[in-house]
């Protein structure tokens, strides 16, 4: 199972419910997802992981091709922690 069709087509298998609302329970999902981590909530899925929101601070860097020395700015990125039932299954 590689994407968003092969989780629809397998979940409306194993429950029977049409493709189409498990398609939009899918979206719904990872929208709301997206929403607390824009809150800058925590978000976490039992026996699989939490999702949470890591922030870099800006820092001096330097320019590979003139060893130039530029400032990369501060950013946020989602950082993913796997939950000790998964970890264990893997």
């Amino acid at each position: 199972m590689a994407g968003k069709a092969e989780l629809v087509e397998r979940v409306a298998e194993l429950t029977g419910y049409p493709k189409t609302q498990v398609a939009m329970t899918y979206d719904l999902l990872f929208e709301l997802v997206s929403e607390a981590l824009a809150e800058n909530d925590k978000v976490t899925i039992p026996n699989f992981g939490t999702f949470q929101i890591s922030e870099r601070p800006a820092r001096i860097g330097r320019n590979p091709a003139t060893g130039e020395a530029i400032t990369i700015s501060a950013s946020k990125s989602v950082r993913f922690k796997v939950s000790k039932n998964l970890k264990a299954m893997l």
